[in-house]
């Protein structure tokens, strides 16, 4: 057991090969509509797990603390730690409104929930309020936290300025997913 927990590649795995044994044990293999509406809620979970505790950790943990942080230990999250937590918030963030989509569309509500029309309202506002959080992520977080960060060249004026608008727009994002996770479980529940 040590053997896989010491390894995050080899924990991963076995969680996924925890859950495909799970899934057999339910006994339901047949792969129709519902399944793959199942299969894509499942991922898109899973990615949102990862983006929006990624987006908290930043906002309750990293940002609040940094000013304790003694200067020479600074580079440490700003040279490893930022940056591979930005590489899985990215690409949480990119996963989750894929799987999202393709759920939408898999179960026949996108058009609604993009039109903000019939039963697709609440699951609607959920889906703008995250895709103003994946445009946030991909085009004013990240690349502002490159500059930030020294991941590309910038002043230090620059880089200020540069952190400030990436944590603005990280604690919108903070706001915004409040009411978005309220109106993804809202669907479910009232309509």
């Amino acid at each position: 057991m040590a053997a896989i927990l010491q390894s995050l590649p080899r924990t991963v795995i076995s969680g996924v090969v925890l859950s495909v044994l799970v899934f057999l044990l339910i006994g339901d293999t047949s792969y129709d509509m519902l399944f793959w509406q199942f299969l894509f809620r499942w991922l898109h979970v899973l990615s949102g797990v990862m983006w929006i505790g990624l987006l908290w950790y930043f906002n309750f943990v990293q940002i609040p603390n940094m000013p304790n942080i003694p200067d020479d230990q600074k580079p440490a999250i700003g040279k490893v730690i930022a940056p591979a937590a930005l590489f899985w918030f990215r690409w949480g963030a990119m996963a989750t409104i894929i799987t999202g989509l393709i759920l939408a569309m898999i179960s026949g509500y996108l058009i609604e929930a993009i039109t903000l029309s019939g039963n697709g309202t609440i699951i609607g506002i959920g889906m703008w309020l995250g895709t103003i959080m994946w445009f946030n992520v991909w085009f004013v977080i990240w690349p502002n936290q490159k500059k930030a960060l020294g991941i590309v060249e910038a002043d230090a004026d620059t880089k200020a300025k540069a952190a400030r608008t990436a944590m603005l727009f990280s604690r919108t994002n903070t706001l915004l997913s409040i009411p978005m996770l309220f109106c993804m479980v809202a669907q479910q529940n009232f309509v």
